[in-house]
């Protein structure tokens, strides 16, 4: 995974990258019970490049369902992996399941 994806430890964390950035925030959710592992190391590959490419423009932010539970029920995530699209805290999108780097490309550009 790129480095340039954060990986907060719990909430307080994860709502402090929140507040810290001066750009919109790309979270995306992960699960590591046995059915979610594969789908959120997929997501991993492309949140590591969607970072690259977005360097500068979005904070990628990688949250742990179960290390940030408020966050996870905050904004509506139902399963792993999802992303949500944060502008000043606030949802802007949300999509749900393993995306694409095309559908996640698509998502950005549409609401950044």
């Amino acid at each position: 995974m790129a480095k340039r994806v954060h990986q907060p430890r719990e909430d307080a964390e994860f709502d402090f990258i929140l507040r810290a950035s001066e750009v919109p925030v790309l979270g995306y959710f992960i699960g590591t019970w046995p059915k979610a592992i594969e789908p959120c190391r997929a997501m991993d590959l492309v949140v590591g490049g969607i970072a690259e490419e977005y360097a500068g423009r979005l904070t990628p932010v990688r949250a742990d369902i179960a290390r940030c539970p408020r966050a996870t029920e905050r904004y509506g995530i139902t399963g792993a992996p999802s992303c949500v699209l944060l502008k000043e805290g606030e949802t802007v999108a949300l999509g749900a399941g393993p995306l694409t780097t095309a559908e996640i490309r698509e998502f950005l550009d549409r609401c950044l």
